[in-house]
């Protein structure tokens, strides 16, 4: 009987997988609608008892996200005072829907991660994945490994598209 070989294994691939630089952590939003008289105009008074009244306990950790679903005028300082109510519970508050704190979650992590132990290797990005992912960090990523990677491969193993050659 001939011995199985793992060819993939031998070829001194290395699989990396972005999802792996997704942060841990709950996700929060704040639709600043629920804060609103009748949903539709902000009336200070109204508004600060609500905000003096939430509970930062809630975004313990968490990444929150701040926006607004409903087309109305939202003055800046709105967005002041809500952050400031939950920023020393919350691990980072952004203005923005899901996607837009999900952008910034992944610039960070892209830009502070040590890619140094790629260097020079043929490198093989995972193509799928169970994690959100925004398209921005796969050109981030891009823009990390360039420099530094032997070769560039999207994909699976099996079935992977090349992106480039140093």
């Amino acid at each position: 009987m001939e011995e199985i070989i793992n060819r993939i294994a031998e070829s001194g691939l290395v699989n990396f997988d972005i999802s792996d630089l997704v942060p841990k952590g709950k996700r929060i939003g704040i639709d600043i609608k629920d804060f609103l008289w009748e949903g539709l105009i902000l009336k200070e008074k109204d508004f600060r008892e609500k905000i003096k009244n939430i509970d930062a306990e809630l975004y313990k950790d968490a990444y929150v996200y701040i926006y607004c679903s409903e087309d109305v005028i939202i003055p800046l300082w709105a967005y002041f005072l809500i952050t400031s109510k939950v920023t020393d519970a919350a691990k980072k508050v952004v203005f923005g829907n899901r996607e837009d704190l999900e952008v910034l979650l992944m610039h960070n992590a892209i830009q502070t991660y040590d890619f140094s132990e790629l260097r020079d290797k043929r490198v093989l990005v995972k193509g799928c994945s169970d994690e959100l992912i925004p398209n921005n960090a796969y050109v981030e990523l891009v823009e990390q490994l360039k420099p530094l990677v032997k070769s560039l491969m999207f994909g699976e193993a099996c079935s992977n598209v090349p992106i480039f050659k140093n």
